[in-house]
Protein backbone atom coordinates (compact mmCIF):
# COMPACT_ATOMS: atom_id res chain seq x y z
CA UNK A 1 0.00 0.00 0.00
CA UNK A 2 1.37 3.35 -0.96
CA UNK A 3 1.64 5.99 1.74
CA UNK A 4 0.11 8.53 -0.66
CA UNK A 5 -3.18 6.61 -0.99
CA UNK A 6 -4.07 6.12 2.65
CA UNK A 7 -7.74 5.65 3.30
CA UNK A 8 -8.65 4.35 -0.16
CA UNK A 9 -9.26 0.76 -1.04
CA UNK A 10 -9.29 -0.61 -4.56
CA UNK A 11 -11.61 -3.44 -5.49
CA UNK A 12 -9.94 -4.64 -8.66
CA UNK A 13 -11.19 -8.19 -8.30
CA UNK A 14 -14.83 -7.04 -8.75
CA UNK A 15 -14.01 -5.68 -12.19
CA UNK A 16 -13.19 -9.05 -13.72
CA UNK A 17 -15.07 -10.03 -16.87
CA UNK A 18 -15.29 -13.73 -16.11
CA UNK A 19 -17.94 -13.49 -13.37
CA UNK A 20 -20.99 -15.61 -14.24
CA UNK A 21 -24.16 -14.02 -12.88
CA UNK A 22 -26.60 -16.53 -14.40
CA UNK A 23 -28.85 -17.19 -11.41
CA UNK A 24 -31.83 -18.39 -13.46
CA UNK A 25 -30.45 -21.90 -13.96
CA UNK A 26 -30.01 -22.56 -10.24
CA UNK A 27 -33.62 -21.78 -9.31
CA UNK A 28 -36.16 -24.49 -8.61
CA UNK A 29 -39.29 -25.02 -10.68
CA UNK A 30 -41.53 -23.57 -7.97
CA UNK A 31 -39.41 -20.44 -7.69
CA UNK A 32 -39.56 -19.88 -11.45
CA UNK A 33 -43.33 -20.45 -11.43
CA UNK A 34 -43.75 -18.00 -8.55
CA UNK A 35 -41.61 -15.38 -10.31
CA UNK A 36 -43.60 -15.78 -13.51
CA UNK A 37 -47.10 -15.69 -11.97
CA UNK A 38 -46.81 -13.57 -8.84
CA UNK A 39 -44.38 -10.77 -9.66
CA UNK A 40 -44.87 -7.72 -11.84
CA UNK A 41 -47.75 -6.99 -14.18
CA UNK A 42 -48.66 -10.64 -14.63
CA UNK A 43 -48.83 -11.04 -10.85
CA UNK A 44 -51.23 -8.11 -10.58
CA UNK A 45 -53.48 -9.57 -13.28
CA UNK A 46 -53.45 -13.02 -11.64
CA UNK A 47 -54.31 -11.46 -8.27
CA UNK A 48 -57.23 -9.46 -9.68
CA UNK A 49 -58.63 -12.45 -11.60
CA UNK A 50 -58.30 -14.66 -8.52
CA UNK A 51 -60.07 -12.11 -6.32
CA UNK A 52 -62.94 -11.75 -8.81
CA UNK A 53 -63.28 -15.53 -9.09
CA UNK A 54 -63.41 -15.83 -5.30
CA UNK A 55 -66.09 -13.14 -5.08
CA UNK A 56 -68.22 -14.86 -7.74
CA UNK A 57 -67.91 -18.22 -5.98
CA UNK A 58 -68.88 -16.68 -2.62
CA UNK A 59 -71.85 -14.95 -4.28
CA UNK A 60 -73.06 -18.21 -5.85
CA UNK A 61 -72.71 -20.11 -2.56
CA UNK A 62 -74.59 -17.37 -0.69
CA UNK A 63 -77.34 -17.21 -3.31
CA UNK A 64 -77.96 -20.96 -3.32
CA UNK A 65 -77.79 -21.18 0.47
CA UNK A 66 -80.25 -18.30 0.84
CA UNK A 67 -82.59 -19.86 -1.71
CA UNK A 68 -82.77 -23.18 0.11
CA UNK A 69 -83.03 -21.59 3.57
CA UNK A 70 -85.84 -19.16 2.65
CA UNK A 71 -87.96 -21.22 0.27
CA UNK A 72 -90.45 -22.29 2.97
Amino acid sequence: MDPNTTGTVQYDRWNEDNINMNVETSQSTMTRLYNRLCVGTTGTVVTIVGALAALVIIYIIGYTTGYYVHRC
